[in-house]
């Protein structure tokens, strides 16, 4: 069987910037254990499947898997599969993702960028005296969100640009996100995110990580816009709203590369 693979930098306004995701569209589902196979081949961060929704609640079913496992959400491998479905239809302005687990999610034009809309799901303090020694920082605050959303809070850009986190400690959690934020240098807020639980030791952009302290810094901030720099060996920025129970973040992709995947 051959399948279309590609390739797609997200959250980048150039090649080897952002985070790689690959977008492998399919006519229908496979079974689950050949998804996961495909995406601990392609190993990146994620792999994002698309099939066309025969429910016509929206335009594509999208699941997202990492090397070892399905994620419940993953915001730069939408945006790329949003960048993949645009890119090939100009006259389209909007393609909308129904999600397993993160309802309908959409991806729009917007410049020349793309508009992610993902849920907002703002988190709540939380002693967490490990992982706080797993990062070896003075933290400001901590906090939690169902789902394994982590966040610690520290003072500056500087502390988190400089942290060389445990990532044994860390993983001693499952499928857990880790991020440590801050207010940034030369953007409003700083991130990093890290998930060695989910075989992802530092993601290089992570959508569903804003997802999560978007509206944390929307109220520390006092206003529900502003950027964000993830800063990943990588890095990646992002334009940030708090729109109801949404947040949008706006982004750039490029695509790196199309070919075909070999299915046994």
């Amino acid at each position: 069987m051959r399948l279309p693979i590609v390739q797609i930098d997200a959250f980048a306004s150039a090649a080897f910037t952002g985070n790689p995701a690959v977008v492998m569209p399919l006519a229908a589902w496979l079974d689950d254990a050949v998804l996961q196979a495909i995406a601990a081949e392609n190993n990146l961060s994620e792999t994002a499947f698309l099939v066309p929704d025969e429910t016509a609640a929206s335009d594509f079913e999208l699941r997202w898997f990492t090397p070892t496992a399905e994620v419940a959400l993953c915001g730069h491998a939408t945006l790329a599969s949003g960048h993949f479905v645009l890119s090939s239809d100009p006259e389209r302005d909007t393609v909308s993702f129904r999600t397993r687990k993160a309802g309908i999610l959409t991806v729009k034009r917007a410049g020349d960028g793309y508009a992610l809309a993902l849920p907002a799901w703002a988190p709540a303090p939380k002693a967490m005296p490990e992982i706080v020694a797993a990062l070896g920082v003075d933290a400001v605050e901590t906090l939690w969100r169902d789902g394994g959303y982590r966040v610690v809070v520290v003072a500056d850009e500087a502390t988190v640009r400089g942290i060389t986190p445990d990532l044994r400690a860390l993983a001693q959690g499952g499928d857990r996100q880790t991020i440590v934020t801050a207010p940034g240098d030369n953007t409003d807020v700083v991130s990093r995110m890290f998930a060695p639980g989910a075989g992802i030791d530092e993601d290089p952009v992570t959508g569903s990580a804003h997802s999560v302290i978007v509206p944390y810094w929307a109220a520390r901030l006092g206003r529900d816009r502003f950027t964000a720099y993830q800063a990943s060996a990588r890095g990646g920025y992002l334009t940030c709203q708090l729109d109801g129970d949404s947040v949008v973040l706006g982004g750039q992709c490029v695509t790196v590369m199309e070919g075909t995947f070999f299915l046994p």
